[in-house]
């Protein structure tokens, strides 16, 4: 493992996409932890504190996760694309977001929290179902995004990345390398 990790490293190359990947299981995940949301009704105080619609505040969380998911693509990089680890390692992504973010905002930065008991465990929830899927998702939809020369993808194709500049067309078959006979 050691030398797999040597030899190619944890950065993503150009033509995985992890940011785009992320962006997109981020979006995805959001879904679900919406619903996880509006069932404990933990979108009612923030929309109220901010003066806004709970529809409002909802796609505010929407985008936020978008970003979620792209930081999530950017720190794990290669390692998010564990099939068997990807759900821990989203769910900790996720607890980790949820006490970066909502903890600090709603809870201590104003004069009282604004999410209390039943509300506050929802939006808890929520953020660890966000990183479940996040972490189970990305790497179906990194696996997708990979593309290379030889083998392109109609999503891929959507988002050009370095590829792009190649002419296929151009490209020539180089003859094998034989052992020269004496």
């Amino acid at each position: 493992m050691l030398r797999m990790l040597r030899a190619h490293g944890l950065d993503a190359g150009p033509t995985q996409r992890p940011l785009f990947a992320g962006a997109t299981a981020g979006v995805i995940a959001a879904l679900p932890a919406l619903a996880i949301l509006a069932g404990f009704q933990a979108l009612d105080a923030p929309a109220k504190a901010a003066g806004t619609s709970v529809f409002s505040a909802s796609l505010a969380y929407a985008a936020l996760m978008l970003f979620g998911g792209i930081l999530y693509g950017w720190l794990f990089q290669r390692a998010a694309n564990d099939v068997q680890g990807g759900w821990l390692f989203g769910m900790a992504y996720g607890f980790v977001l949820w006490m970066l973010g909502p903890v600090p905002l709603l809870q201590w930065l104003p004069d009282q929290p604004i999410l209390r008991g039943y509300p506050a465990a929802g939006l808890l929830l929520a953020q660890l179902l966000w990183g479940l899927v996040t972490g189970v998702v990305f790497p179906l939809i990194h696996r997708h995004l990979h593309v290379s020369l030889e083998n392109r993808s109609r999503l891929a194709s959507l988002c050009p990345g370095p590829e792009a500049a190649a002419q296929t067309r151009m490209l020539r078959r180089l003859p094998s390398s034989g052992r020269p006979s004496r």
